[in-house]
Parts: C-alpha cells; sequence; structure tokens
C-alpha cells in the first residue's frame, strides 16, 4: 500500500522568525486593547489587570488557532500576514492542541525567549511551542 502524500500545506513554504513577531505583535495589541476596555468597565487595578490579560491571551490565542474559529488555524495577526498554524500532518488543531500551544508559547517566553527565538534557527522554523504541540506555521495564499 501506498504511503499517504502529505497536505500541500505541509510541503508550503514555512513562516520565519520576524513575520511571525509581526503576527504576534497585532495580537497583542487586540489582546491589549480588549484587557484596557474590560479593566476600565470592571475599575480594576493592576493586579486584576495582568490577570484579564492573561485569561484573554488565554482565550484569544487558543480559540483562534484551534478548528472553532471562523479562519482555522488563523489569528487576526495571522489573517493579516497570511500565516496559518497547522499540525504537523497538515490538519487543522483542536481547543486542546491550541492549548497545549499556548502552553508552550508562554514556556518559550519565560525561559528568557529563547523558545521563540528558536524559530529563527531551526531547519523547520518551529519554535519551542511549535515542537510541544506538533505544528507548523506555514504561509497561505
Amino acid at each position: 500500500m501506498a504511503a499517504a502524500a502529505a497536505p500541500a500545506a505541509v510541503t508550503g513554504a514555512k513562516a520565519g522568525f520576524w513575520i511571525r513577531v509581526v503576527a504576534f505583535i497585532i495580537d497583542s495589541i487586540i489582546v491589549g486593547v480588549v484587557n484596557a476596555i474590560i479593566a476600565a468597565i470592571l475599575n480594576s487595578s493592576t493586579t486584576g489587570r495582568s490577570g484579564i490579560q492573561t485569561l484573554l491571551g488565554i482565550i484569544y490565542f487558543t480559540y483562534f488557532w484551534s478548528s472553532s474559529s471562523p479562519w482555522p488555524g488563523q489569528t487576526v495577526g495571522d489573517k493579516l500576514l497570511s500565516l496559518r498554524v497547522i499540525r504537523t500532518d497538515g490538519s487543522d488543531l483542536t481547543i486542546v492542541q491550541a492549548l497545549i500551544r499556548y502552553v508552550g508559547l508562554f514556556i518559550s517566553f519565560i525561559v528568557i525567549f529563547i523558545g521563540v527565538i528558536w524559530v529563527a534557527f531551526d531547519p523547520n522554523k518551529q519554535g519551542w511551542h511549535d515542537k510541544i504541540a506538533g505544528t507548523y506555521v506555514v504561509k497561505v495564499s
């Protein structure tokens, strides 16, 4: 029996470090604005704001990276820059897989950004969070 061909998305060009940074900045601005609005409505302290921002980040990234979103595998920043997060087999992420990727992203950031910078040097353009979750970020048309 012949092996099944890999989906086209897996063989497509993988997104590099800088374009992913720009997409993340766009997404962070969106989460930050929503956080500021919610904090103003709730009149929360600085401590409360960081908790709200963490929760918003988890919800935002987990939802948009999953197959449940209107653009599976794409946050708003990814959509604007024609990027998409997929599993290494080319399939969409479930909510749980997206959450695992977010936890991996958090780990990648707290280790003085080494896990994120890893994208620039990895042959498959994977950060630690991509390796943990079994994902690629690919360019789409």
